[in-house]
């Protein structure tokens, strides 16, 4: 690995021109407190398909995204994948390695051209130490990707398909700034393959396009392209949601 970003002119750096200044754990920190942690980090780029981490590997370093997308998923006895969640800039994984010595559990594996920052948890817990407001960040994360797992079994677990499809639909609308309250048609665009989707959603690849064709055939979606969707009916997707169908 090589040093986490190269500088022209350390007086013409910006916050921007550093890897980590894009991460909510540490883009609070002060300019040159952001230097010292750039000191300390790696970088590696990763080509589509590579795989950053394997479960069963030491944990030893956080892995931050830097460019790209990473997907992180665990394999069951069967070797059926399970996705748990999609990595983009500015998010962080590999911190099992700040508070415990087991392996890995995961897979980590990038899903286009991607470079990650990594900071030896060495260095990282040196780190918290020093500087306590990080810490509350990581807490603050790690209390937003617990919600998110719950939401996300519980609707595995009590939900069909077809409500579980509308739920994340209406999820990604809603953060999309394009959402106003004409009922105009809202763009969305999947954040991942439907291959992947359908593992995260828990249900079949074939069961996922069934759901988004019965959606499209009664006017509440169109396909535009491969992760291209239009919502046309946002009040009838949400009493699927609701089970007022």
């Amino acid at each position: 690995m090589e040093h986490c970003c190269h500088h022209h002119d350390e007086n013409n750096q910006d916050m921007k021109s550093l890897c980590i200044s894009i991460v909510p754990i540490f883009n609070h920190l002060q300019f040159d407190e952001m230097l010292e942690i750039v000191k300390t980090s790696k970088t590696k780029t990763y080509k589509k398909g590579e795989m950053v981490f394997r479960a069963g590997e030491p944990s030893d370093h956080l892995y931050i995204v830097h460019k790209g997308q990473v997907k992180i998923y665990r394999l069951s006895e069967s070797g059926k994948e399970q996705l748990i969640r999609i990595m983009e800039p500015g998010d962080f994984m590999g911190e099992l390695a700040l508070f415990t010595d087991e392996s890995l559990t995961s897979y980590a594996e990038a899903m286009k051209d991607t470079e990650i920052c990594a900071i030896h948890k060495t260095e990282m817990k040196e780190m918290l130490l020093s500087n306590p407001s990080i810490s509350l960040k990581i807490i603050e994360e790690f209390s937003r990707r617990l919600n998110d797992t719950e939401k996300n079994i519980e609707s595995i677990s009590s939900h069909d398909s077809e409500k579980r499809l509308a739920s994340y639909l209406l999820g990604l609308s809603a953060g999309n700034d394009e959402v106003g309250t004409d009922h105009e048609p809202i763009q969305i665009t999947l954040p991942m393959s439907k291959k992947d989707l359908a593992s995260y959603m828990g249900m079949t690849r074939e069961t996922l396009s069934r759901r988004l064709s019965s959606f499209q055939d009664q006017g509440l979606i169109s396909m535009t392209g491969q992760r291209k969707i239009t919502i046309l009916d946002v009040d009838a997707l949400s009493e699927i949601e609701n089970g007022e169908n």
